[in-house]
């Protein structure tokens, strides 16, 4: 069952998966400032949760992944100038730290994913969508400014030339257009999008945990400018992947050719 941190917000465990979802389906799940303080909440919580390895961000209703902001909520949540800053700064903190999270994110994406929810999107390590899915950046048609660090992200992830593409026409993509530009890694059918979305999840969460955030961790640094890079910290982590049990277990799981049971130890 899912447990409610908002009505809006919902946060369940599944083994060792943490699964977030963003819940307005009546409003193709758009986010307001309240979602995005209990997204960044339940993504503590899933951090602090020894059992938790991998992490899958979707939305409710099926009609939308996520669909930007909440734009009836704008009178309230950017009323001044302040809360403008305070919300964007929200915002950003959340989009930096999924893009950079420890462990493995997954965005499960059925229908529109669109402004906001396409950022939220490219934040996440691996995206698949369904058939029916699509995506747009319509900044330029709205005339809204794009900041650096958005950008940095999207040319990072899917490409400088792709990027550009989809910023400068502003335009819908389908699934296979989406695909095509490495909007997503896959497209699967509607009724298919759980279970291999939950395939994929679990096959990383059974992967050696230690070795897993490693990976993460010395790619995010490949991202750093060169004088941010910590390397000491990358070469720690190999040594502490060849330093621990699971090491040893994995050698062993090889020779008595049996599946490993990785404990991150």
């Amino acid at each position: 069952m899912d447990t409610p941190l908002t009505d809006k917000m919902l946060a369940r465990k599944e083994g060792k998966v943490g699964i977030l979802t963003f819940n307005n389906p009546e409003k193709h799940n758009a986010v307001s400032f309240e979602m995005w303080a209990a997204a960044e909440q339940i993504l503590e919580d899933f951090l602090a949760d020894e059992e938790v390895r991998v992490v899958i961000l979707t939305g409710a209703g099926g009609r939308a992944f996520v669909s930007g902001a909440d734009i009836s909520k704008f009178a309230d949540e950017r009323q001044s100038e302040e809360a403008v800053q305070r919300y964007n700064a929200l915002v950003e903190r959340l989009y930096s730290h999924i893009y950079r999270f420890p462990m493995p994110t997954i965005a499960m994406i059925r229908g529109h994913c669109i402004g906001g929810g396409l950022n939220l999107a490219i934040c996440c390590d691996i995206r698949i969508a369904t058939e029916g899915s699509r995506f747009s950046l319509p900044a330029a048609k709205l005339g809204l400014g794009y900041g650096y660090a958005g950008l940095r992200r999207y040319s990072e992830t899917i490409g400088t030339p792709a990027t550009k593409e989809i910023f400068f026409t502003a335009r819908q993509y389908n699934a296979a257009e989406a695909l095509a530009r490495g909007m997503v890694h896959q497209v699967v059918a509607d009724a298919d999008l759980e279970r291999t979305v939950m395939d994929m999840a679990n096959t990383i969460a059974g992967n050696a945990p230690l070795t897993v955030a490693t990976i993460k961790q010395c790619l995010t640094e490949v991202h750093n400018d060169p004088d941010k890079r910590d390397l000491d910290r990358c070469a720690a982590m190999v040594k502490a992947c060849f330093a621990s049990n699971d090491y040893i277990e994995g050698r062993k799981a090889f020779l008595e050719k049996r599946k490993p049971v990785f404990t991150g130890s």
